[in-house]
C-alpha cells in the first residue's frame, strides 16, 4: 500500500455541541486532504480530544459523530481518543525531562495572572502588549498571561524548602512547565497568513506540558498525536496562531519535523464575537434539525 503524501487530522473537543465555525475549519481541512496535487487524495484521522476531565461527555461525544457525518466529513477509522494514549504522552514527558526542557511548577492560574499585571523589577518583561504592538502578523486573539518565571530553578529562593520530584511520576500532583529560550525569534509559514514570527519570552513564556492533575496539556497531547499519527498539515482555528509557537518548540525538543500549518479565519457572530459552544442558534444539531442541507450552509466556502 502506498502511503498517502498528505495526512490531516480534524480535533473537536467534546465539551459540547459543534458550531459552524467548527464545520468550516473542519471542512476545509477536508478540502485540502483531497486536493493535494499529487493525484492520490489525502487522510484524515479523527482526533477526539476529551482530556478535559471536567467538561466532557459521552453524550456529545456520539452527537459530535452524528453531526459529523451528517454535515459530509469522513475519516480514517478507528477514531483516535486521547484519554486512550495517556502512556504515549508520559514517554513523551519523560523524555523532555532528561533533556533538561522541563521543570516543576507550583503557579497556580491565579498566581500566573496575579504576576501578569503586578510591578515587575527583576523576573524579565512581562507582556500584555495590544495586538498592534505584537511581532505575530495576522490576528491576534486573547493568550494566557506571560509566565514571569517564579518557579525557574535559578529563581527559587535556596530558603524555600521546596524540594521539586527529581523527574515526573505518575500521580505526583505536579505541574511540569517547558522552558522557553528567552530572545530567540521563532517563525513559520503559515498557510492561509503568511509569514508569522513571535519572539519567545516576551510574545510568550514558559508553558505547562502537565498538568497536576496528572494529564498533558493541549500542547503536548497535541504535538505527540501529530508526530505518532505522521501528520503532514494541521488545519484549525486562527485563534490557535500562538500555540503554534509553542508546538514548535516541542516538535523540535522531540527531535520531529513539524507539520505545515493553515489557520482559517474564525466564523464571527453579528456582534463580531468569534463562535464558542454557547451559540446554541449556530450548533450544527441546530442547524439539523431546522432541516438546513450542509450543501446550502457550505455555499461559499472554499
Amino acid at each position: 500500500m502506498v502511503k498517502p503524501s498528505y495526512i490531516g487530522r480534524l480535533a473537536p473537543s467534546p465539551t459540547g455541541l459543534l458550531h459552524l465555525g467548527h464545520a468550516r475549519t473542519f471542512w476545509i481541512a477536508q478540502e485540502r486532504a483531497h486536493s493535494t496535487g499529487s493525484g492520490q487524495a489525502g487522510t484524515l484521522f479523527l482526533r477526539n480530544d476529551d482530556l478535559d476531565r471536567a467538561r466532557c461527555r459521552p453524550e456529545f461525544v456520539t452527537a459530535m459523530l452524528e453531526d459529523l457525518h451528517w454535515f459530509g466529513l469522513r475519516w480514517q477509522e478507528p477514531m483516535v481518543t486521547q484519554s486512550e494514549r495517556l502512556p504515549l504522552y508520559r514517554t513523551a514527558l519523560a523524555r523532555l525531562h532528561a533533556l533538561g526542557c522541563i521543570y516543576p511548577c507550583t503557579c497556580s492560574r491565579k498566581d500566573v495572572a496575579a504576576a501578569a499585571v503586578a510591578p515587575h523589577e527583576n523576573v524579565g518583561p512581562v507582556c500584555d502588549r495590544p495586538a498592534s504592538d505584537r511581532s505575530q502578523t495576522g490576528p491576534t486573539f486573547a493568550d494566557e498571561p506571560l509566565y514571569p518565571g517564579t518557579c525557574r530553578p535559578e529563581n527559587r529562593p535556596p530558603a524555600s524548602g521546596l524540594q521539586p520530584p527529581s523527574a515526573p511520576a505518575q500521580g505526583d500532583g505536579v505541574n511540569w512547565r517547558f522552558r522557553v529560550p528567552d530572545g530567540e525569534t521563532l517563525a513559520f509559514d503559515d498557510g492561509h497568513f503568511g509569514r508569522q514570527t513571535a519572539v519567545l519570552g516576551r510574545d510568550f513564556g514558559d508553558f505547562l506540558v502537565w498538568r497536576k492533575d496528572d494529564l498533558p496539556s493541549y500542547q503536548l497531547a497535541s504535538v505527540v498525536d501529530d508526530i505518532d499519527l505522521g501528520i503532514t498539515e494541521v488545519v484549525r482555528g486562527a485563534d490557535l496562531l500562538k500555540s503554534t509557537f509553542r508546538q514548535l518548540l516541542l516538535f523540535r525538543a522531540l527531535g520531529a519535523t513539524p507539520p505545515a500549518f493553515f489557520h482559517c479565519p474564525l466564523v464571527l457572530d453579528e456582534q463580531g464575537v468569534r463562535l464558542a459552544k454557547r451559540h446554541d442558534a449556530l450548533a450544527l444539531r441546530t442547524l439539523r434539525e431546522q432541516g438546513r442541507p450542509p450543501a446550502e450552509i457550505r455555499t461559499g466556502w472554499m
